[in-house]
């Protein structure tokens, strides 16, 4: 038995169908009751019959009663479950999902046994480097500033690799923003949702692009080589905000954004947008932290996953395109 956390999340349900296309028997762990119908759609509306190698868990990961039921009879787990929050009200419940959380995974991994754990990071939690690219080897300051999410994936790695130091078979996935079908409200599939309905600015930023569906594989097949013990940094392509602005646009057939956004218009959003949350009591969409990421320029290497998994990642504008069409059909 294989336990896939957050599977009803963009990646999560992504591993569950691949996983269940090969064959293997799959409890997916959620705090929902059930998969979500929105995310059974994207991938089993013509496949129900992978749904009988299913088994639906509904669990917390930030308890460790819960945690150590949902292992139980398993061999492999996959750690997708994570909370990808800017929010400074967000800071506790962050902290408590993406580092607590994943250490009541490594202590069960561990008690129960389990034979391999692939845990998704992010290329948030990778330091800086010294020649112009992230990578693997990338050293972490925690004298520069970071978000609170990038700390919390940093300080869940950590707890990855204590479980290392105590015997236990793991491996650290670092996966640039993923392209896909997900919850189009809330993962990064809402920025489909956030052009379609009439997105104007857009940002100079640069940042990794990665298909879903070959994050899903490469953990797959990382664990399968027993890769263990080591990061990989997953990405397809380094690409500018405004070009992946311009593609979901186009295959949404919608407006191209048109005001470059400069720090000081991102800077009057996030401070508009805070007052904004605090007179109606709804989350903000753009915060300091979203701001500044959205300015940055960050080249990330795939060259280790390249050479490790010997096949290359797919196009991020082939996954837009594909992603665009499938908002189309499934529009909220």
């Amino acid at each position: 038995m294989i336990l896939v956390t957050g599977a009803s999340g963009l990646l999560g349900s992504r591993l569950v169908f691949d996983l269940l296309q090969m064959g293997r028997k799959v409890r997916g762990m959620g705090r929902s009751a059930r998969m979500p119908a929105s995310l059974i759609r994207h991938y089993f509306k013509d496949n129900e019959q992978l749904l009988e190698n299913l088994e639906w868990f509904q669990g917390d990961i930030t308890n460790r009663h819960s945690v150590l039921d949902a292992l139980d009879d398993v061999s492999q787990v996959f750690h997708c479950a994570g909370l990808v929050s800017f929010i400074p009200t967000d800071r506790h419940l962050v902290k408590s999902i993406n580092v607590q959380g994943t250490s009541n995974i490594v202590d069960g991994c561990l008690v129960k046994g389990v034979s391999a754990l692939c845990h998704v990071s992010s290329v948030a939690a990778l330091g800086r480097s010294l020649h112009g690219q992230y990578d693997e080897e990338s050293v972490w300051n925690p004298d520069e500033p970071h978000s609170q999410y990038a700390i919390s994936k940093y300080d869940a790695e950590r707890e990855v690799w204590r479980g290392v130091a105590e015997g236990l078979n793991a491996v650290i996935v670092n996966p640039g923003i993923i392209i896909g079908p997900g919850n189009w409200e809330t993962d990064s599939s809402a920025l489909f949702s956030k052009v379609y309905d009439g997105l104007r600015f857009y940002t100079g930023g640069i940042n990794g692009f990665v298909a879903v569906e070959d994050v899903s594989k490469s953990m797959i097949r990382l664990v399968d080589q027993q890769n263990y013990g080591q990061r990989f940094v997953l990405v397809g392509e380094n690409m500018p905000y405004k070009e992946v602005m311009d593609l979901i646009a186009d295959g949404l057939d919608v407006q191209r954004p048109s005001i470059q956004a400069g720090r000081f218009l991102s800077g009057l959003a996030w401070r508009i947008e805070s007052v904004a949350s605090k007179l109606t009591g709804k989350r903000p969409l753009i915060t300091r932290e979203t701001a500044q990421s959205a300015q940055s320029i960050s080249f990330y290497s795939n060259k280790k996953a390249l050479e490790v998994l010997s096949e290359g990642f797919k196009d991020p504008r082939i996954a837009i395109r594909e992603t665009a069409s499938k908002y189309l059909r499934q529009r909220p």
